[in-house]
């Protein structure tokens, strides 16, 4: 059958979600998560999600944009899941092509994309010109029948609220989310800068759990937090730990980490994932001490464009 690559639409939703949920199943996504980022992305980051139809059935899914953020102009990113039981047919191969011709137009010279540490998935990569940088790991926390660490002592000036506490007014959190990720580490620098952009595209979006996600006050000053993302069902992903750097080597990451997980157990929560860059060693402990196993591996790649 003749494989169709094409722009998503909001009907494709729940497919595209399930694609990538078999692709990649440490994730955590929902249908209204894909329409989400396919309405609310920045202007200058070009992004656009496609999707690969073979008989009428949407078996892979793409995304690809340029990095905005980045202080260096050129750069951009093409990420391909394919449904396993579709590989090797070709489907990943015209989904990568028509990303890589999106971003291209957009003025791109250099494309990342994250791929799977598995022989298949690397050859893939390299076969098209694509060089491994550095890699990520999955990890994942059994909720449910695991039994969370007691965290320590909390100290006298601190004290640990839900993110909601700063909804009539996100702008503290704005700050602290753009000091730690200026300092997150990776292939590519972000710049957080835009407010009506972060509130659009991280504040608002319909996974960030605002209860669930909680940060450390020292003396009422925002100085570290843990923002969680959920499906509303079992699965709960970290999407980001940081701590201000006037703040750091107190342990205020571990604690706020430690506060969601207990509230997320609490509500039912009973499987915990996150994502850490290998080179992240504080934060690696951090998970490990909490309980969490490396369930599997990323190799960023990169190719230039000619």
């Amino acid at each position: 059958m003749t494989v169709i690559v094409r722009s998503f639409r909001p009907e494709d939703a729940s497919a595209a979600a399930d694609v990538l949920r078999a692709a990649i199943p440490f994730l955590v996504t929902t249908p209204e998560a894909m329409l989400w980022s396919s309405t609310h992305a920045a202007a200058a980051s070009h992004y656009q999600l496609f999707v690969a139809e073979r008989g009428g059935e949407v078996v892979a899914r793409g995304e690809a944009g340029i990095a905005h953020e980045s202080s260096t102009p050129g750069q951009a990113f093409a990420n391909v899941y394919v449904r396993p039981d579709q590989r090797g047919r070709g489907v990943g191969a015209l989904v990568l092509r028509t990303a890589e011709e999106h971003v291209a137009a957009a003025g791109a010279d250099t494309v990342y994309s994250w791929v799977l540490d598995e022989v298949p998935n690397r050859s893939f990569a390299e076969r098209r010109g694509y060089r491994p940088r550095r890699s990520a790991h999955f990890l994942r926390l059994d909720l449910a029948n695991g039994t969370l660490p007691t965290p320590p002592e909390t100290p006298a000036d601190v004290e640990f609220v839900p993110v909601s506490s700063f909804a009539g007014d996100p702008r503290p959190m704005f700050a602290l989310d753009s000091e730690c990720t200026a300092d997150e580490p990776g292939d590519l620098d972000a710049e957080l800068d835009d407010f009506e952009e972060w509130l659009d595209s991280t504040w608002r979006h319909p996974l960030l759990d605002h209860e669930l996600s909680v940060v450390a006050l020292v003396d009422g000053v925002p100085a570290a937090f843990t923002a969680a993302r959920t499906d509303g069902g079992t699965r709960y992903w970290s999407g980001m730990t940081g701590t201000a750097r006037a703040f750091r080597g107190r342990g205020l990451a571990k604690l706020a980490k430690s506060h969601s997980l207990q509230r997320a157990r609490a509500a039912g929560y009973t499987e915990a994932f996150t994502g850490n860059d290998s080179d992240n060693g504080p934060m690696l402990a951090i998970n490990k001490w909490f309980g969490y196993e490396i369930c599997a591996t990323e190799v960023r790649y990169v190719r230039d464009l000619g």
